[in-house]
């Protein structure tokens, strides 16, 4: 990271004093948890893939990791249509509000809600990092007025441009491990060269986007990274991506926040994807994230849920992953 970007960074960290009470809470916890009981609320029919299970689920085996103990719990907070147009349209809202409802448009602002608290709790310090147990997931929304991929609002993309308007960060990396492709973050910032996109996953599946040839617009050119793999892939087929085509790119761009859209559903025999990623993978993949905040100078790292379908497995998964962000993996 240049002088610059991280003086601007913590500077704007630098106004959001802690109490005494949170500067202990640091002590005491690397790693931020944030989710809700807004969160239980059925979104869509009692047969459909994306079930409040994903979370009741997660939070059991984050128990029975241990990790529980090790994590600080924060509170969502609320998010604010101001927050939503930094990436979202007014149509886009009214759509959603209009075609599906309050109750479904609060569930969608809540996880934005939630990502927001996550990145203000992580650059103010109170923890390293954070992970953010919200559903459904974001990284298909763009602006079609509708519910798309599952994704009601994109909680990552709004998360990006809110450390960049509002906490005055200059770079952000987003890295994508879903494994459906994230055809609503690669379209905000496609042609933005301060956000790095990097995402791997399965081009042919669902939403058929995701050309590797695809690597952004104007000054946005070489900012946007598709790795496609194969049905199959592997913890080693993921590592290699991320080894040969994340981590030099990423650590010469020196971003001053990263956020990660964490999908579980490139996980062994999930529902909805046909990737063989185990537990193990998840860990090494976080290490790696992990390895690119160090090397830019800070560590701040933002997880925010995407998708996994398999309830136990997707958890098992996540507590993998935060075990890591938390220094036990």
């Amino acid at each position: 990271m240049d002088r610059r970007s991280f003086l601007t960074c913590a500077a704007a960290a630098a106004t959001l004093a802690l109490p005494a009470r949170a500067v202990r809470a640091r002590d005491a916890a690397r790693t931020g948890l944030v989710t809700d009981d807004i969160f239980l609320q059925l979104v869509f029919s009692n047969t459909h893939p994306e079930q409040p299970q994903r979370v009741t689920e997660t939070l059991a085996a984050l128990e029975r990791a241990g990790l529980s103990r090790a994590l600080l719990r924060l509170p969502i907070r609320a998010a604010g249509d101001d927050e939503l147009r930094l990436v979202h349209t007014d149509a886009h809202i009214a759509g959603i509000r209009r075609n599906h409802g309050e109750a479904i448009e609060r569930i969608g602002r809540a996880g934005v809600g939630a990502a927001l608290a996550a990145c203000d709790a992580v650059h103010a310090g109170r923890v390293a990092n954070a992970f953010v147990l919200s559903r459904p997931p974001g990284h298909h929304a763009a602006n079609e007025g509708e519910i798309v991929g599952f994704c009601i609002y994109n909680n990552v993309a709004v998360a990006a441009r809110y450390l960049q308007r509002r906490l005055g960060c200059r770079k952000i990396l987003i890295v994508d491990w879903d494994f459906h492709h994230g055809d609503g973050t690669e379209l905000l910032f496609y042609d933005d060269p301060s956000i790095l996109v990097f995402s791997t996953h399965r081009w042919e599946s669902y939403p058929r986007t995701g050309d590797p040839s695809r690597r952004g617009t104007g000054a946005g050119v070489d900012y946007n990274i598709n790795v496609a793999l194969d049905c199959g892939a592997t913890d080693a087929d993921i590592v290699r991506a991320f080894d040969t085509q994340l981590m030099q790119r990423a650590q010469a761009f020196a971003p001053d926040f990263i956020l990660v859209s964490a999908g579980f559903d490139s996980r062994e025999q999930d529902k909805l994807g046909c990737f063989s990623i185990t537990d193990a993978g998840y860990a090494a993949l976080t290490r790696r994230v992990m390895a690119i905040a160090r090397a830019a100078g800070h560590g701040r790292i933002v997880s925010v849920l995407e998708g996994g379908y398999l309830f136990e497995g997707m958890a098992s998964g996540v507590a993998a992953h935060v075990g890591a962000l938390a220094g036990g993996g």
